[in-house]
C-alpha cells in the first residue's frame, strides 16, 4: 500500500500541536475536569501531550491507534515529556476494541479527546480496505434512499455515534475534531434516541489551514451526564470566541438550523398542498443532454444530433436556475417517459431517430452504475411525471448557497424540465407560478427557510427541507387564503381539492408517448 492510500484508508490527518492545545484550552475554560483521558485513535500523541498538561489532576490517560509506528513515536513523546507513569499508549483496532469493557474499569470524569478518520465507507470499499466497521445500513435507510447512496456515511459518523451510546449515563465529555455536518448527523441521531447528554457545542476550526482540507470542520463537544437530555447545541465561529453565535437543536424530529428563528415562524411549519418534486435524473449527461448552436444540436461527445422533436425538452440547470432564470435555455433533455417505469419501447415506432440514436449508445446508457435503473425499461429516467411537464413552473437550485427561487415558463412551446439539481413545483398558469413565487419570496418564508438551512452542507437547500413549510400555512400569515385555494383548485397535483377539468399538461404528455 502506497502512502497515499495509507492515508485515505486510515483518515490520517495528524493533528497539530497547536490545534490541540487550542482544544484543550478551550474544554479548560469550560471547566472540564477529567480523572481519566481516553484517545481512541491517538497517532503521534499531540492531543495526549497536550491533555495532559491541561489537566494536570488527570490520574490516568489512555491512548490507541492501529499504527504501529504511530505508538511508538507517541510512546517515545509521552517518555520524554516525563508522563509515563500517567500515559499508557497501545496498539488497537478501534473496530475491534471492547470499549464498553474499557470504559467500565475506568474512572470518572471521563474526558474522551482526539481526531477520528476524516473518510467516508464508500471511499475505503472502493480501495478495498478492511479499516471499517462490519457492514450494515446502520442508519436505517431504505427503498431509494439507499440505492441512491443515502446510506453512504463518514467512519468518524459511525465512531461518534458508537461513543456517545457508550458514554450516554455517563459523567463524561467527547471532544471530537469532526467534519461539522458530520457533527449534526450525530446530534440528530443523539437527541432522537434520548441519548443523556446535558449540553453540546460546535466550535469552527479552519480545517484548510491546519489540515489542508477543503471543509467545513469543528470541534464537537458532548457534555454527558446521567439522567440529562437536552436538545440544544450553542456554536461558536471559533475554538476562542467566548459568545455563541447561534443554537441548533431538535424539535418535531427535525434538526433546526437557528432555534430562535425557528420559533419566530414556527406555526408555518406542517404539510402543504403542493409537492415539491426534483429534476430529472438520467446518470448519462453526455448522451441526454444537448447542447443548442446555431449549426444544430450536439452532445457531450461532440457528435452532431438530429432526431425528432417529440422526446426533446429545453432543460434547465442549476447554474441557469441560480445564476440566469430569466436567460432563454441553451441545452436540451431527451426524455424518455411521462411515468416512472413507462414502456420506452413505443419510441421505436413514434420516433425513430430518437430510438436509433439512443440504440447508437445503448453501451453507456445500459453501464449506468445506479441500481435503480434494474430491471426497468431500456433507457429508463427517473423524476418525472405528470409534474415534470407542466407548462410553469417555480424552481430552485439545491446546490447554490441563496433561497432565490425562479418562475420558469415554455421554452419554443415546450415545458421547460431540469436536472436533478433542481426542486421545482409544477404550475398549470402563469398567475399560479407568480403567486407561489411572491409567497416564497417573503419574508415569513425566507426566514423559516433559514431556521432551518445549513449553509455549508453540500447540499443545503433539498426537497425534504422545501417541503417543511405549509404554503396552506404561508397563505393564511400573508393573508391571501382566497388566491391560494382558487390557483391550487385548478391544479391537478395539490392535494386541497380535486380538479374540475382536464389538465392540459396532463393531455400534453400523453401525447408524448
Amino acid at each position: 500500500m502506497n502512502i497515499a492510500q495509507a492515508r485515505v484508508e486510515f483518515g490520517d490527518f495528524q493533528t497539530p500541536k497547536s490545534l490541540a492545545q487550542s482544544v484543550c484550552d478551550c474544554l479548560a475554560r469550560r471547566q472540564v475536569a477529567p480523572a481519566t483521558i481516553i484517545e481512541p485513535t491517538c497517532g503521534v500523541g499531540a492531543f495526549l501531550l497536550e491533555s495532559l498538561k491541561a489537566f494536570p489532576d488527570a490520574g490516568r490517560a489512555l491512548g490507541f491507534d492501529i499504527n504501529a509506528m504511530y505508538v511508538a513515536s507517541c510512546r517515545q513523546s509521552i517518555a520524554d515529556a516525563g508522563h509515563e507513569s500517567r500515559c499508557q499508549v497501545a496498539e488497537a483496532d478501534f473496530f475491534q476494541t471492547d470499549w464498553p469493557e474499557l470504559l467500565d474499569s475506568t474512572a470518572g470524569p471521563l474526558l474522551v479527546i482526539g481526531n477520528p478518520p476524516w473518510v467516508t465507507n464508500s471511499a475505503l470499499g472502493a480501495i478495498g480496505s478492511s479499516n471499517l466497521p462490519a457492514k450494515s445500513n446502520f442508519q436505517g435507510r431504505k427503498g431509494l434512499d439507499a440505492l441512491m447512496g443515502k446510506s453512504n456515511f463518514d467512519i468518524s459518523e459511525w465512531m461518534l455515534l458508537r461513543l456517545l451510546e457508550w458514554l450516554s449515563g455517563r459523567d463524561a465529555t467527547m471532544a471530537m475534531l469532526c467534519k461539522t455536518a458530520v457533527a449534526r448527523k450525530v446530534l440528530r441521531h443523539a437527541w432522537k434516541h434520548e441519548l443523556q447528554i446535558r449540553r453540546a457545542e460546535i466550535h469552527r476550526i479552519d480545517a484548510a489551514a491546519d489540515f489542508g482540507a477543503a471543509v467545513d470542520a469543528c470541534l464537537f463537544v458532548c457534555f454527558m451526564q446521567p439522567g440529562t437530555r437536552s436538545r440544544d447545541c450553542d456554536t461558536y465561529e471559533s475554538l476562542g470566541d467566548a459568545s455563541r453565535q447561534r443554537t441548533i437543536g431538535y424539535q418535531e424530529g427535525r434538526l433546526i438550523a437557528d432555534v430562535d428563528l425557528y420559533q419566530r415562524w414556527q406555526e408555518l411549519a406542517g404539510p402543504s398542498s403542493r409537492r415539491w418534486r426534483s429534476g430529472v435524473k438520467h446518470d448519462c449527461a453526455k448522451v441526454m443532454e444537448l447542447a443548442q448552436s446555431p449549426e444544430g444540436l450536439t452532445n457531450g461527445l461532440g457528435e452532431s444530433v438530429e432526431i425528432e422533436s417529440e422526446y426533446l425538452y429545453p432543460l434547465l440547470k442549476s447554474s441557469d436556475v441560480a445564476k440566469r432564470p430569466s436567460e432563454p435555455p441553451k441545452r436540451w433533455m431527451i426524455v424518455t417517459q411521462t411515468q416512472v417505469g413507462a414502456d420506452t419501447s413505443v419510441i421505436e415506432t413514434s420516433a425513430p431517430k430518437t430510438w436509433a440514436y439512443l440504440t447508437a449508445h445503448a453501451d453507456r446508457l445500459d453501464a449506468r452504475g445506479s441500481s435503480i435503473y434494474r430491471k426497468r425499461p431500456r433507457y429508463s429516467v427517473f423524476g418525472v411525471g405528470g409534474y415534470t411537464f407542466a407548462p410553469w413552473k417555480v424552481a430552485i437550485s439545491g446546490f447554490y448557497k441563496s433561497l432565490s427561487f425562479a418562475v420558469v415558463g415554455p421554452h419554443q412551446g415546450r415545458p421547460v424540465v431540469f436536472d436533478d439539481t433542481i426542486y421545482a413545483i409544477g404550475c398549470e398558469t402563469e398567475r399560479e407560478a407568480r403567486l407561489l413565487h411572491r409567497m416564497l419570496m417573503s419574508d415569513e418564508a425566507q426566514e423559516f427557510y433559514a431556521s432551518l438551512i445549513f449553509w455549508d452542507a453540500k447540499r443545503p437547500i433539498t426537497a425534504e427541507l422545501l417541503a417543511t413549510l405549509s404554503l396552506d400555512q404561508l397563505a393564511t400569515a400573508l393573508a391571501i387564503e382566497s388566491d391560494f385555494r382558487e390557483v391550487c383548485e385548478q391544479n391537478p397535483w395539490t392535494t386541497v381539492a380535486p380538479r374540475s377539468a382536464p389538465s392540459p399538461c396532463l393531455d400534453t404528455a400523453k401525447r408524448l408517448v
